[in-house]
C-alpha cells in the first residue's frame, strides 16, 4: 500500500475508508470488514453522525488483539457550529469520547464556514457567524492548541481553496498538514494540488468516485456519472481493473490519498485492491483531458446565506 508522509515522518495509507452517509449496523460491519481486509485509514466527522458506531467497531476489533490502535489512522472533523473561542477542544473531546479514543491521528476544520453554536444546519441567515464574527485564524489557533495538548497528532483543513489556504498558512504557527477536498478527473484542481505540494501539505480526495449515493436534493439533473465515461472504461479494460479502481489509482499516482465510501464487502475489498493498479503515463494523459471543473459538492447550500460565504471556493 502506498503511503503519504507527514512532516514529522508519520505515514497515512493512500487508500482509506470514507464513511459519509453511512451508519448503523451496516457501517459497523463495513468498518470491521475494511480493517480485516487491510485498511488502516478510517475517515469520519462529527457531522456524519456516525462516530459512536465507528467507535464501537474499533473497540471490538482492537479487543480481538490482532489489530492495534497504533496501527489505524483515524480522522475526524470539527463541525461548523464550534468555530468560536473555546469551542474547538470541547468538540474534539466529544468526538474522542464517541470514538472511544484518547487521541485522533488527524483533526480537520470541516468547512471554512461558521454557524452559531448548536446549529446543526442553518435555516436562516442569522444562524451563521460571518467570517468577521469567527475569523478562521482564531479557530485555527485552537486547533494548534489541540495538537499541542496531544489530543490529535496532526491538524488540517477541508474544503479550503488555494486562496483560503494561503491566507491561513501566512498566519499559522503550525501549518495545516492536510487539505481534504473534492477531487476526481472531472475536478482535478491542479493549481491547488501544486500549491499544497509546494507547502508540504498533504491532500486527501473525497467523493473520488463521484458520490453517486448522496441525496437527490444535492444532485443536478444532468450530472455526469464517472462510471460511464468511455475513456475510463477503456483504461479499466486495459489494466484489468474496474473503473472505480482506476479512479482510486489515479489519485495515488498523483500523490494524493483517497477515501472511497462503501458498505459492501466486495466493493470494500475491490477499492483497496486499487493499490495494485498501475497506470501508464499515457493513461494519466488521457485522464488529464477529462478535467472540466465539475463539482458534485458545489457548496451552494452555504452560499445562499449571503453572510460572507457567497464565493466559497473562490472561483
Amino acid at each position: 500500500m502506498k503511503t503519504l508522509k507527514f512532516r514529522n515522518g508519520d505515514t497515512i495509507h493512500a487508500i482509506g475508508l470514507g464513511t459519509w452517509k453511512a451508519g448503523g449496523n451496516e457501517l459497523k460491519k463495513a468498518v470491521k470488514e475494511a480493517l480485516y481486509a487491510g485498511y488502516r485509514h478510517i475517515d469520519t466527522a462529527k457531522n456524519y453522525g456516525n462516530e459512536e458506531i465507528i467507535g464501537e467497531a474499533l473497540a471490538e476489533v482492537f479487543a480481538e488483539g490482532k489489530i492495534f490502535r497504533e496501527d489505524v489512522f483515524i480522522t475526524s472533523k470539527l463541525w461548523n457550529d464550534s468555530h468560536a473561542e473555546g469551542q474547538v477542544i470541547p468538540a474534539l473531546q466529544e468526538s474522542l469520547k464517541k470514538l472511544q479514543l484518547d487521541r485522533l491521528d488527524l483533526y480537520l476544520i470541516h468547512w471554512p464556514v461558521a454557524f452559531r453554536h448548536g446549529v446543526d444546519f442553518p435555516k436562516k441567515p442569522e444562524d451563521y457567524l460571518t467570517p468577521e464574527d469567527a475569523p478562521i485564524i482564531k479557530t485555527w489557533r485552537q486547533m494548534e492548541q489541540a495538537k499541542n495538548l496531544g489530543l490529535t497528532r496532526h491538524i488540517g483543513v477541508s474544503n479550503f481553496s488555494e486562496k483560503k489556504l494561503r491566507e491561513l498558512v501566512e498566519k499559522a504557527t503550525i501549518k495545516p498538514e492536510m487539505n481534504q477536498v473534492e477531487l476526481h478527473p472531472l475536478l482535478q484542481q491542479n493549481k491547488l494540488l501544486e500549491y499544497c505540494n509546494s507547502e508540504d501539505i498533504l491532500v486527501t480526495a473525497y467523493s473520488p468516485l463521484g458520490s453517486g449515493d448522496r441525496s437527490k436534493a444535492m444532485k443536478a439533473d444532468d450530472e455526469p456519472n464517472m462510471m460511464d465515461i468511455e475513456i475510463l472504461k477503456e483504461i479499466a479494460r486495459d489494466r484489468s481493473a474496474t473503473v472505480a479502481q482506476v479512479l482510486i489509482a489515479w489519485h495515488n499516482h498523483r500523490g494524493c490519498a483517497a477515501i472511497p465510501k462503501s458498505t459492501t464487502k466486495d466493493h470494500i475489498i475491490s477499492n483497496f485492491r486499487a493499490a495494485d493498479v498501475e497506470l501508464e503515463e499515457s493513461d494519466m494523459k488521457k485522464i488529464a483531458k477529462l478535467d472540466r471543473n465539475y463539482r458534485y459538492i458545489n457548496g451552494k447550500f452555504f452560499e445562499e446565506s449571503s453572510r460572507g460565504y457567497d464565493n466559497l471556493y473562490d472561483e
